[in-house]
């Protein structure tokens, strides 16, 4: 772990020097997680190789629509595929053997080279909630997103302790035109975060913008050797790669920068509505996006995705947290891992339209099933709301809270002999207490795990301060947070160039809402 401090000057003795060291600003940084301890695997060897072999069948036969794209048919002609129109049908074992030089795990690098992340492997790199066009807090209720709050959400994310990733679109700026946003929200991202960031996907010239952006960032030899970026590529399921999503990887792929393939699912609207027949979809769509990132630039860094919700039968609205969710997570996990391939889902994921007790229930579901289905890089994090529309402040602040608890989990149980606490035992004996022992005094500060929101507090001492509910209390951090903001140090020439090439591009170009 990595720390920051700023100190305020005080006077007078011991005591004060103790408050002082309380109320100090911290801008803290937990490293990515490294499981220790072993991956839920729900689906036995049979259930697997049916899938695999139900998902080969799929793409020999069934076949793979890549749409408004003549250039990535011929590339599938030239390895071998039979091309019919759009639809592309990939020889059995062809897909596999082209996702073979795909790396099993590689580093995403961040200005700050002490938020590097490792992704793929027994690592988790936890990044924060994607995509919403609304945002929800409780002074202004919810209401279309603007730039101002994105960039609250990125301080956010890089004081939350336990966010190792600033995320990419982590707001939809509706303020700003949709042509232009791409460039002020990664300017956010690299001018008020120093950890490792997404990029653009909606076009493949903001790809390209991206790409750019970062050789200013970080020099563009190093853009070229090293993955600096993380992209979301999501397939139109059932079975479609559009132009829009193909062509921006096509961008990343060629450039070294990695991409999630991830099929965005419904399952019962645009899958199976059963979980085996769901992942043979899932297995089949990543196959043939993940071989034909290999086949624009083999050893391309990418990452096995699964979003996957069920549907209610009633409504037709996605629902989270539930248990054949979790199914699904579980067993794409294990099939990433046949791949040798990072794995990516999960999230806070809810449909709760507050932050309540159903947001809690569904998030703490998804939360805890993405740490024990081996997930590498888990988006929506924190924020998420109201399935995927809202990105909520307190929400955030509740949700990264939490993430502190993946952490403590993922570190396994020690066995050390300060663990096993043999001399506590001795010294306090039959009938004692263990409050004033040597072990306790000198483990208190960190044997557990504490919480920075919620309240433990006695009922009187609650009652005292407000009796505050838990949106409450994340209201109060959300604001401590962003009056603690400091932005982390960045070269003026780089910050001036960045700024100058944005402003540039936006004069280039007539505004576009559409």
């Amino acid at each position: 772990m990595t720390e920051q401090r700023t100190r305020r000057r005080v006077r007078g003795g011991g005591g004060a020097a103790r408050r002082a060291e309380r109320t100090a600003v911290r801008i803290e940084a937990a490293k990515y997680i490294e499981r220790k301890i072993p991956n839920l695997e729900m689906l036995d060897e049979a259930a697997l190789q049916i899938i695999e072999h139900n998902a080969e069948t799929v793409l020999e036969e069934i076949g793979v629509n890549f749409v408004d794209n003549p250039g990535a048919l011929e590339i599938w002609r030239k390895a071998g595929a039979m091309i019919d129109g759009e639809r592309v049908r990939i020889p059995r074992g062809l897909a596999r053997k082209l996702c073979e030089t795909a790396p099993a795990k590689f580093t995403q690098h961040a200005r700050n080279p002490e938020r590097n992340v490792e992704i793929g492997g027994d690592s988790l790199v936890l990044a924060p909630v994607y995509g919403p066009p609304f945002v929800r807090d409780a002074q202004g209720g919810r209401r279309y997103a603007t730039m101002e709050d994105f960039t609250k959400f990125v301080k956010l994310g890089y004081m939350s302790k336990y966010l190792h990733h600033s995320g990419g679109t982590v707001c939809e700026p509706t303020d700003v035109p949709v042509n232009k946003r791409h460039l002020d929200m990664l300017l956010t991202h690299m001018l008020y975060s120093d950890k490792p960031f997404m990029g653009s996907v909606t076009e493949p010239s903001r790809a390209q913008d991206s790409v750019e952006m970062c050789e200013i960032l970080f020099g563009k030899d190093f853009v070229q050797e090293n993955t600096v970026m993380t992209s979301l590529i999501n397939v139109n399921s059932p079975l479609t790669f559009d132009s829009i999503m193909m062509g921006a990887m096509e961008i990343y792929a060629r450039n070294n920068q990695a991409c999630i393939l991830s099929p965005f699912i419904v399952g019962g609207a645009m899958s199976p509505v059963s979980v085996m027949g769901t992942l043979t979809q899932v297995l089949a769509e990543c196959l043939a996006g993940i071989a034909y990132s290999q086949l624009i630039r083999p050893g391309a860094p990418v990452i096995f995705g699964c979003f996957v919700t069920s549907i209610d039968m009633n409504s037709g609205a996605p629902t989270f947290g539930t248990p054949e969710a979790t199914q699904i997570l579980n067993g794409a996990g294990q099939l990433a891992r046949r791949l040798n391939l990072p794995f990516r889902s999960g999230g806070g994921l809810c449909g709760s339209k507050l932050p309540d007790a159903q947001a809690a229930y569904e998030t703490a579901h998804t939360h805890n099933a993405a740490l024990f289905g081996g997930v590498n890089f888990m988006l929506h994090a924190c924020g998420w709301l109201e399935g995927g529309l809202v990105a909520s402040f307190e929400k955030f602040v509740m949700d990264a809270d939490q993430l502190g608890i993946l952490h403590r989990l993922a570190a396994g149980v020690p066995t050390d002999e300060n663990a096993q606490a043999m001399g506590a035992i001795a010294e306090v004996g039959p009938g004692g207490h263990f409050l004033g022992c040597e072990h306790t005094q000198s483990n208190f500060k960190e044997v557990f795990w504490h919480t920075d929101l919620l309240d433990y507090k006695p009922f009187e001492t609650w009652e005292e301060e407000g009796a505050r509910d838990t949106v409450a209390l994340a209201t109060a951090r959300v604001a401590k947070l962003l009056t603690d903001y400091q932005q982390p140090a960045l070269d003026p020439e780089i910050a001036q160039k960045l700024q100058a090439y944005v402003q540039a591009k936006k004069d280039s170009m007539p505004d576009s809402f559409l």
